[in-house]
């Protein structure tokens, strides 16, 4: 399904109870550009749409298949690489690692002051281990999910007491 952008400017515009000139002096675009959105002709950018949603007191927001809003992450400046970059969004970062807890420390290597998990199947477990910790009333009769180390993976977190 194509985005409804033409859909979009068109209830935005009602809502504003807006020409197309108006909406475009307040959004600083051309009332050209306006009706182009509406007739299907031309895509804004994300930076357009927000600018001419916004005029009305509205804003862009990501929601999954059932609605939920999805939040953007937190930008943690003392979360850095040495080079100063952001570590990748999908993996969860290590604060002060434990040994073991580092992919190089098997090399003898300095251990970083962060670090993360680099294999899918170690953090998929320890976020399910996490969920079923902290939610001990949704999962009370549930048992524990299998450790990845005990069955037979090598390389996967310290086995905590």
């Amino acid at each position: 399904m194509p985005f409804p952008a033409p859909g979009i400017v068109r209830a935005v515009r009602r809502r504003a109870d807006a020409s197309q000139r108006e909406l475009g002096r307040f959004a600083r675009v051309h009332p050209s550009t306006i009706g182009r959105i509406e007739a299907g002709t031309l895509t804004p950018s994300l930076a357009m749409l927000s600018r001419i949603i916004g005029t009305a007191g509205f804003r862009l927001v990501v929601v999954d298949e059932a609605g939920r809003v999805l939040k953007p992450m937190r930008d943690r400046a003392d979360l850095r690489d040495g080079a100063e970059r952001r570590y990748p969004s999908h993996l969860d970062v290590i604060t002060d690692p434990e040994p073991g807890e580092w992919w190089a420390d098997r090399y003898g290597l300095a251990r970083p002051p962060e670090t993360f998990y680099r294999n899918r199947e170690v953090r998929d477990w320890l976020r399910r281990r996490s969920q079923w910790e902290v939610r001990v009333a949704k999962y009370r009769s549930v048992p524990p999910p299998p450790d990845p180390q005990r069955c037979g993976y090598r390389g996967g977190p310290p086995i905590r007491p």
